[in-house]
């Protein structure tokens, strides 16, 4: 296999960071790509390493993206042949090539495809050991060429997905994650996407207010009438030194996004306007990404 680039291949001047994400099968690869993913990479499985140049060239002439992660594993055959050779030819072409490898302990590995009940892609027979050790010979040059091995061997699912948001930032500051604070009226149902939910409906509600019905919490009566209250200032008090504490945890565990819901009866007075007045508190002194919807807002009539 030649691992030469043609001119057409070669990145005409946006270099590309490609992390090449390999491994044991069952050491969490799968796993890792996900992470990837929702850290900004554009992913691809299973590709043969020898089509990785044409990928690239691709993605730097018709595409505005920086970051791939390409999984690549024994599933590619003999595919597989002259891959550390391919990656090399990237990085003399300009490209920041890196090999992340993913291992585990050969019976901790055994006892996972044991659990999940699915075959091991090289085991004869169904003889998983033997499948591992296998596996082990394929890889071994893509073993010696990754810059960073990850063990699995005593690692959750959670724990390798803080290894590799930690990874992936390097002291060049953690990827932060976005935050949306939705309202919703109770009477449509819950936010599929929520993590947080809260009821507001034990607030008084401007629905019994002749003139404010017809309003919404973005219109400065309702809010001025919800804000008045002071069980709701008592509300998003706990509320903001509650998520300041929280919101550093979530992105220390690597969650891409988190949504907070607030809920009402229509999701028209009180969740919007308490919706508005905690995404202004969360923002302020901060950098952090966040974003506001009324789910409910323009359903029904006030």
């Amino acid at each position: 296999m030649s691992a030469s680039l043609t001119p057409s291949q070669r990145p005409p001047s946006s270099p590309v960071h490609v992390v090449v994400v390999t491994g044991m099968s069952g050491a969490g690869r799968s796993t890792a790509l996900n992470v990837l993913e929702d850290l900004g990479f554009f992913c691809v499985d299973n590709l043969p390493p020898a089509l990785a140049p044409a990928l690239l060239a691709r993605i730097v002439t018709g595409e505005e993206i920086a970051r791939v992660g390409l999984g690549v594993d024994v599933r590619t055959r003999g595919f597989l042949e002259g891959a550390a050779e391919v990656f090399e030819a990237l990085e003399e072409a300009g490209h920041e090539v890196e090999v992340l490898f993913l291992d585990s302990a050969d019976n901790v590995l055994v006892r996972r495809f044991s659990e999940t009940r699915r075959p091991h892609p090289l085991s004869p027979g169904g003889d998983v050991l033997t499948g591992i050790q296998l596996e082990r010979q394929r890889l071994g040059a893509l073993r010696a060429r990754a810059g960073h091995v990850i063990d699995t061997t005593e690692l959750s699912v959670h724990d390798l997905r803080r290894a590799l948001v930690d990874w992936v930032a390097r002291g060049g500051g953690r990827p932060r994650m976005v935050t949306r604070v939705v309202s919703f009226g109770f009477k449509y149902g819950l936010p599929v996407d929520a993590d947080l939910v809260f009821d507001l409906r034990y607030l008084p509600n401007p629905h019994f207010v002749p003139e404010l019905r017809p309003l919404l919490g973005t219109d400065a009566p309702v809010r001025d009438f919800v804000l008045a209250i002071d069980e709701a200032q008592a509300l998003l008090d706990d509320l903001e030194r509650m998520l300041k504490r929280l919101l550093p945890l979530y992105e220390r565990e690597g969650k891409a996004y988190l949504t907070i819901a607030l809920g009402c009866t229509g999701g028209h007075h009180r969740s919007v306007a308490l919706a508005e007045e905690l995404a202004r508190r969360l923002r302020e002194g901060s950098d952090r990404e966040l974003a506001v919807s009324h789910r409910d807002a323009q359903r029904g009539s006030p």
